[in-house]
């Protein structure tokens, strides 16, 4: 009776192995036939001959054929070599055990530490939160800089860009705002940066301590597809999270790079290039990543920094530009700052925070209209001040920015190391004003 019933169950079951064949093979793609698979379908190729396996993902169909690109790379396969189609599609493993830990887009570790147990599944491809789900974002989400929290202030559940040129100071304020977050679990993707920068963003950016932190990296030396699935698995891995009930801070450093392992995917495939050799689905791409952040009603929140990248800190450049229209706000680093000391060198005239104002009571929102005022009638003043040309008493308003300056420029700095909590900002905000 039993043998009866399992017999029953075999019927029921397809235990075929299905399999297809490269019939071509390049330095950056594989055309296989023998399957019917679909845009984004998941498949293992195999070596006939030393029995290397890698993942691969469909990237293009045709009649008779499909492309598919490997996760890692294409040196070792050759025509003829099996390729298997994954029914489960691509998904990663999470839990718990990942905080503390530096991993790959798969969550192996990279820290030379144990495997990480898994207690569920995430798709690293996944809708964003739908629009009429999303939460009010009304509440201040504290990441210890003062001249964020007091004249660009967050919200919990808020996506925001930091725009800098190469060597500003974007790791640096990166660190600053990871350490003095409020968020009980931080998730930093570090996608398509050099090797060396990991460990030293490790040790002296975020001094060692990765406490409630999972550091996901796919550096430059990795596949493009590598690179452009890492940030789709950090979200991943910061909505397990989200899921749960608890905020999270996400950081990824940087969407340049991604957009720019998304731009040799999609010249690979024959997309024809646009601005800056950018190809359409490189544009596409932004809003499905960054449009998962957010707060969503019944569970927690993600609150999200991207960092951009501005090639000749050209803010006009096609990614800083689709990204500024994606986001609520963006934090604009100054490389002028910079030489005159100011760190980390925000600049406040040209930065903004979109739910500022309805996060903030009445007071704050007066104080800090007033310090970017000040701010603006000495920028706009300089020449004259720096000449001698100025008259005091010609401008009341201008008077008093003038005497209030050093304490503004000092309210605008703060130590890497140092951390300032909200209301002991707010203390100093309005103790500059006074």
């Amino acid at each position: 009776m039993k043998l009866a019933s399992l017999q029953k169950k075999l019927d029921q079951q397809n235990l075929t192995l299905f399999f297809g064949e490269i019939i071509n093979i390049s330095s950056t793609n594989i055309e296989v036939n023998g399957l019917n698979p679909s845009i984004g379908d998941i498949v293992k190729i195999v070596s006939n001959e030393t029995g290397k396996s890698e993942q691969a993902m469909v990237t293009e169909v045709r009649k008779n054929s499909f492309f598919i690109s490997p996760f890692g790379f294409t040196e070792g396969f050759k025509i003829g070599d099996r390729v298997y189609l994954n029914t489960q599609g691509l998904m990663i493993g999470v839990s718990d055990e990942l905080l503390g830990r530096v991993v790959d887009p798969f969550m192996n570790p990279k820290d030379g530490k144990k495997p990480i147990k898994v207690t569920k599944k995430m798709p690293i491809m996944k809708e964003p939160i739908d629009a009429m789900k999303r939460g009010l974002i009304n509440e201040s989400f504290g990441v210890g800089v003062k001249s964020i929290d007091g004249l660009l202030t967050c919200g919990k559940g808020q996506k925001l860009g930091i725009f800098a040129g190469s060597g500003v100071g974007k790791s640096t304020l990166m660190g600053m705002i990871v350490r003095g977050s409020s968020a009980p679990i931080k998730v930093v993707a570090l996608i398509g940066e050099r090797g060396r920068e990991v460990p030293e963003f490790i040790e002296k950016n975020l001094g060692g301590n990765l406490d409630n932190t999972v550091l996901i990296i796919a550096t430059s030396d990795d596949s493009a597809l590598m690179r452009k699935y890492g940030a789709f698995s950090a979200m991943a891995v910061a909505e397990y999270f989200k899921e749960q009930g608890r905020d999270v801070l996400f950081m990824m450093d940087s969407v340049t790079r991604f957009a720019m392992a998304q731009r040799e995917i999609g010249l690979a495939l024959g997309e024809p290039p646009t601005s800056k050799g950018y190809p359409p689905s490189t544009l596409s791409l932004l809003p499905q990543l960054m449009e998962r952040a957010g707060k969503e009603e019944g569970k927690g929140s993600i609150t999200a920094f991207f960092t951009v990248l501005i090639e000749g800190d050209d803010m006009n450049d096609p990614i800083a530009d689709q990204s500024r229209s994606i986001l609520d706000g963006h934090i604009v680093l100054s490389r002028e700052l910079t030489d005159f000391g100011i760190y980390p060198p925000i600049n406040i005239l040209n930065s903004a925070s979109r739910v500022m104002n309805d996060v903030i009571d009445k007071e704050h929102q007066k104080v800090a209209t007033k310090f970017k005022r000040f701010y603006a009638l000495l920028k706009e003043n300089e020449v004259l001040i720096r000449i001698g040309a100025y008259i005091k008493g010609s401008d009341a308003e201008l008077d008093e920015a003038i005497s209030k300056k050093e304490l503004m420029d000092e309210f605008l700095k703060q130590d890497p190391k140092e951390s300032v909590n909200f209301k002991d900002m707010l203390n100093r905000l309005f103790e500059t004003l006074r």
